[in-house]
C-alpha cells in the first residue's frame, strides 16, 4: 500500500487514516473530529485553485485547508 499526506489523496479516491502530526496545533481538533488510525476518508471535491477539499468521513462531509490535510497521512 502507498502512504500520502491527505493533501495529495486524487479527488475521488479513498484512503484509510494512517497517523496525524500530533505536533501540530491543528491535530487535537482533528482527532477530536474523527479523524483517527483506521478510519476511511474519501476526497470528495477540490475547490479550482486546489484549496480546500472536501472530505468524507463517518458519514459527514468536511472542508480542510491545504495546511491542514497535509498533517495527516493516509494508505490508498
Amino acid at each position: 500500500m502507498q502512504s500520502i499526506s491527505l493533501a495529495e489523496l486524487p479527488e475521488g479516491k479513498t484512503g484509510v487514516i494512517t497517523s496525524i502530526d500530533t505536533t501540530s496545533a491543528t491535530s487535537q481538533r482533528l482527532l477530536d473530529l474523527g479523524f483517527v488510525p483506521g478510519t476511511p476518508i474519501k476526497a470528495i471535491k477540490r475547490a479550482p485553485m486546489g484549496d480546500p477539499t472536501t472530505f468524507e468521513i463517518r458519514g459527514y462531509q468536511l472542508g480542510l485547508r491545504r495546511s491542514e490535510s497535509e498533517i495527516v497521512e493516509v494508505e490508498i
